[in-house]
Parts: structure tokens; C-alpha cells; sequence
């Protein structure tokens, strides 16, 4: 009950502010629960199946979402992410720890350069740069781009949605409206196929499972009632601290 609690006050800040919250949710587990880190690598990474259901089907419903580029990398992604819950299950727990909460402080720094310097040309497309939608090159990073964050997401367990959305942009030359929608598209397979090579292994608790995904989505719900209401300055800054601490704290505490 008090996982479901907590989860529940997760999901409500998490909805707040905007962000995955994944990794974050695996940092709340393995530091308040004890829950041992592959275990809640894998139940974060089930969760998100069904986080991200919705969130792809509203995009779809809004014209937000590249149907191709989205399910082609999301292939590729999905293998990557079996793959990478293998490796994941190679690692001790304690570099395992290192790696997420890594990867969760360069999500962070990554938030932080978008939020902060909006106009820098990487988080851009070129003036008159058309979108990589055909022909061999499509092909060719669409399976890099879906394979490099598919690994990513199965080995340390977070959404990578920061990772996936520069991808779009970079590789693809993707409006950013369109960018989120399909993002949400691509972790759908990643998130499917991650938690299924974490049920394979034995690292995937259902009776977690289930409390984890109620009340992050019963949360989650209530949480983004709110966004609207909430001074811009404070929501920039909660989406570039929420996983930025939890980074440091499992840093500093896994010593």
C-alpha cells in the first residue's frame, strides 16, 4: 500500500510537470523501498507500456505523430531494448546503479540546454531542410537512431525521451510538435519489449508491477490538471531537477 502511495504522489508530480519520470521512478524504488535495482529497472520499463499507450494515441488523435518514422524506429528500438535488458542483466548491481543514475543526470543537462538556449541550432531544423521520410538513408537511420536508444532504455531502464527527440530532429529534420508525438510512438515497442526481456530474466514483480502502474496513472491524471496553473519558471525548472536529483542522490547514497 505504501509503494501504491507514493507512486501515486510520483505520478501526480510527474504528470505536473510533464516528464517520462521513469528513471525517477526506478531511483524512488531501489531508495525508498530497497527494491534491488534490475527489478525496478524492469517494472519501470513495463510501466511504461502503458503510460506511453495513451500518450501515443492522444498525439495520434491531435496530428502529432509520423506513423512511419515512429513504428520503423520503434522496431529497431525494440530490439535494441531486448538486447540491452540482457546486458542490463550482466551488470552488478551497483555499476547498474552508476549507469542509471548517469543517464538520468544527462537527461537533466540535456533539459536544461533545451530549456535554456532554445535557439542553438542542434535543436532545430535548417531553414528549407526537408523531413527524411524515404530512400536508403531513412532506412538506414531510422534502425541506428531506433537500436541507440532502444539499448539505452532496455539497460538502464528510462524512457530516453530526451535521447529519442534529438534524434528525430537531428536525423530526420522533424518539426518539434511532431517530435513529441512520435517520440511517445517509438518508447511504445522500446518499453513493450524491454519489460518482456526483464520478464524473461525473472526481474519483473507483478504485484509491484501493478501498484507502480495505478498510481503513477491515477497521479499522473490528477497532475497534469494542474500544469496549466502552474508559473512557467517553476515548470522549467522542476523538468531539469526532477531527474537531475534523483541522478545525484542515487550517486551519492550507492556509495
Amino acid at each position: 500500500m505504501l509503494v501504491f502511495l507514493t507512486m501515486l504522489a510520483m505520478g501526480g508530480l510527474i504528470g505536473f510537470v510533464g516528464a517520462g519520470g521513469a528513471g525517477v521512478v526506478i531511483a524512488v524504488l531501489t531508495l525508498v523501498f530497497g527494491i534491488p535495482i534490475h527489478t525496478a529497472v524492469g517494472t519501470s520499463l513495463a510501466a511504461m507500456i502503458f503510460t506511453t499507450l495513451a500518450g501515443a494515441f492522444s498525439h495520434f488523435r491531435e496530428g502529432n505523430l509520423n506513423v512511419k518514422v515512429g513504428a520503423t524506429v520503434g522496431i529497431a528500438g525494440a530490439a535494441g531494448a531486448f538486447i540491452g535488458s540482457k546486458i542490463s542483466t550482466l551488470l552488478p548491481a551497483t555499476e547498474l546503479k552508476y549507469c542509471t543514475a548517469t543517464m538520468l543526470v544527462a537527461s537533466a543537462v540535456l533539459v536544461y540546454t533545451r530549456l535554456t538556449w532554445p535557439d542553438l541550432p542542434l535543436f532545430h531544423t535548417k531553414e528549407g531542410q526537408k523531413p527524411v521520410t524515404d530512400g536508403g538513408r531513412f532506412w538506414i537511420l531510422a534502425t541506428l537512431a531506433g537500436i541507440g536508444n532502444g539499448l539505452l532504455s532496455g539497460t538502464f531502464g528510462f524512457g530516453a525521451a530526451q535521447f529519442i527527440q534529438l534524434s528525430l530532429l537531428i536525423f530526420f529534420a522533424m518539426p518539434l510538435f511532431q517530435s513529441v508525438g512520435t517520440t511517445m510512438l517509438i518508447i511504445l515497442p522500446i518499453a513493450t519489449f524491454g519489460g518482456f526481456g526483464y520478464l524473461l530474466s525473472g526481474y519483473l514483480d507483478f504485484m509491484l508491477f501493478i501498484q507502480v502502474l495505478l498510481g503513477l496513472m491515477t497521479g499522473a491524471y490528477v497532475g497534469a490538471k494542474f500544469t496549466r496553473h502552474a508559473p512557467r519558471w517553476f515548470l522549467k525548472w522542476m523538468m531539469v531537477l526532477l531527474p537531475g536529483v534523483a541522478g545525484v542522490l542515487m550517486i551519492v547514497m550507492n556509495r
